[in-house]
């Protein structure tokens, strides 16, 4: 699969860009950036790429199959439309929308185009994570009880887009998603009811505690942007738990390791810190988009999401 990327983000240029050239059936074709002094880094990753100055000259290429879309938040929606309507295959980055309902013009235009249009949240294509999913359907901690997480890292420069308003910049768009997508994806269940509260800093989150009760469990994280990195998920259960040191950015943040403790006190850990989980989530659209396979987060995964952030906007309002 031929990629291109629509825009130069830091995203793009440190994580995504090298996993295409690391990827097994991905080849990085064409980068469009409308600073073209933002290039560089692409063209030393590979040098035949080619370079466009506009995004639609990008989406107007032939040789390109497929389109990453690390924009910023506001942007996700327009470009993964025309992308998909110009005859490509996306992926975009988290969040893909500011609302729940724009995802269904998205689903729309999906089935519409017979593109596949998909979030790029690298973790649902982590093992660390399946290991994670099967240890709660074996029942190795017995019933789950409750989950526990968080992410945060620091960001304080004001004039990032992550602190613009009007540009879908906050934590919780930025990092509070993660605790949500692998709590839901791991238990398969949704959360019936939210509190939450909000500490905000020029119209953004700035840091966001999170309660939710889902049918059979309970679940609370804390997310933010200008405190210390921290990150972990815990899944605490009647018999044992599981915790995963670096849930989110293994082995970036630290020992990428799933540990649990069974009804016995029994301590297994399993390591992973040679996993590229972006150049597996690469692989795996690919292989989604040529043959039809199942993609582990479809927009319908992404729309449930959504509606959880939305939800906890909601209920700090």
């Amino acid at each position: 699969m031929r990629w291109g990327i629509l825009g130069a983000a830091k995203i793009a240029r440190t994580e995504v860009a090298p996993a295409i050239m690391l990827a097994q059936g991905a080849e990085l074709v064409a980068v469009a950036t409308r600073d073209i002094d933002r290039a560089p880094p692409f063209q030393a990753l590979a040098p035949a790429i080619q370079v466009h100055d506009s995004y639609d000259a990008l989406l107007a290429n032939p040789d390109v199959d497929a389109i990453y879309i690390p924009l910023p938040n506001h942007l996700h929606v327009e470009w993964s439309l025309k992308a998909a309507q110009a005859g490509k295959h996306v992926l975009c980055e988290k969040p893909i929308a500011l609302q729940a309902d724009e995802i269904d013009q998205l689903i729309t235009t999906r089935d519409a185009t017979g593109k596949l249009i998909a979030e790029a949240f690298m973790v649902a294509h982590h093992p660390q994570w399946a290991l994670a999913r099967d240890l709660l359907a074996q029942g190795a901690i017995g019933k789950l009880e409750h989950v526990e997480g968080c992410f945060t890292y620091t960001n304080r420069d004001l004039t990032n887009i992550r602190h613009i308003a009007a540009m879908g910049g906050g934590g919780v768009r930025d990092v509070g998603v993660y605790p949500c997508i692998t709590a839901r994806m791991t238990t398969g269940a949704e959360p019936q009811a939210l509190r939450a509260d909000i500490r905000s800093q020029n119209g953004v989150d700035i840091f966001a505690r999170v309660w939710a009760d889902f049918a059979d469990f309970t679940m609370s994280f804390y997310c933010g942007m200008m405190q210390a990195r921290r990150q972990q998920m815990v899944f605490h259960g009647q018999d044992g738990w599981i915790a995963l040191n670096a849930p989110f950015n293994g082995p970036t943040y630290g020992d990428c390791r799933v540990e649990w403790c069974d009804a016995n006190g029994r301590m297994t850990r399993e390591h992973f810190n040679s996993v590229n989980q972006y150049a597996l989530m690469i692989e795996a659209f690919g292989k989604s988009a040529q043959t039809g396979e199942a993609f582990a987060c479809p927009l319908e995964m992404s729309r449930g999401n959504q509606v959880m952030i939305d939800a906890i906007f909601d209920a700090a309002a």
